[in-house]
């Protein structure tokens, strides 16, 4: 598998194959992380694993979120037909903020129902889905404004609709908690199919 494929103007750009294995990569390193902050209860009783039981929810969301972003992210590369710089530096930013996610699982999974932690949690997701729409308008400038990525993209009205869930979540968080919680997993329901329009 070639490392760069050339272009017409005789540059060399980055296979979109191998900046896929190398996220590919990273989020298998996230998911790890975040699995082995999952501490077994002290005792053998089954009141001490019930008692665990937000750690699991939180954990079951954030490894559905990493899900999420790893399917589309597929389904974009695969669409693009080269790789730039300003889109490998997009990319390193998504992962940056999908590498914080385990941190804010494990505060969350700990304080279920404080403000701060069920802030911060939901002001990551929303930076990830920020991140992920950069990435998208970083990839659509470097294939052309016509190529067959932007027809396929259209104006992105999930994405949109996701970032207003997460900004409403984060303003629930001051409200109630749990109101901002629900709407972290109301945009994990949105994206649990595959982006249809890039397969």
């Amino acid at each position: 598998m070639a490392l760069t494929e050339s272009t017409d103007a005789g540059e060399k750009v980055m296979s979109a194959s191998r900046l896929e294995a190398f996220s590919d990569g990273v989020l298998a390193v996230i998911i790890t992380i975040m699995v082995l902050e999952l501490k077994a209860p002290k005792d053998a009783s089954l009141a001490a694993l019930c008692s665990q039981a937000a750690d699991f929810l939180i954990y079951g969301l954030s490894f559905a979120n990493i899900g999420i972003y790893w399917n589309n992210h597929h389904h974009l590369l695969r669409n693009a037909k080269q790789i730039d710089g300003s889109v490998m530096w997009a990319n390193l930013n998504l992962l940056f903020w999908l590498s914080i996610i385990p941190f804010f699982t494990s505060w969350l999974g700990t304080h279920s129902e404080s403000l701060w932690p069920v802030f911060c949690y939901g002001l990551n997701l929303l930076l990830c889905a920020i991140s992920y729409t950069i990435l998208q308008l970083t990839l659509v400038r470097s294939q052309g404004k016509d190529s067959e990525l932007s027809l396929r993209l259209g104006s992105d009205l999930k994405g949109k609709v996701s970032i207003g869930f997460y900004l409403a979540g984060l303003g629930l968080a001051f409200v109630n908690p749990i109101l901002a919680e629900i709407a972290y997993v109301t945009v994990a329901i949105i994206w649990f199919i595959p982006d249809r329009r890039l397969q």
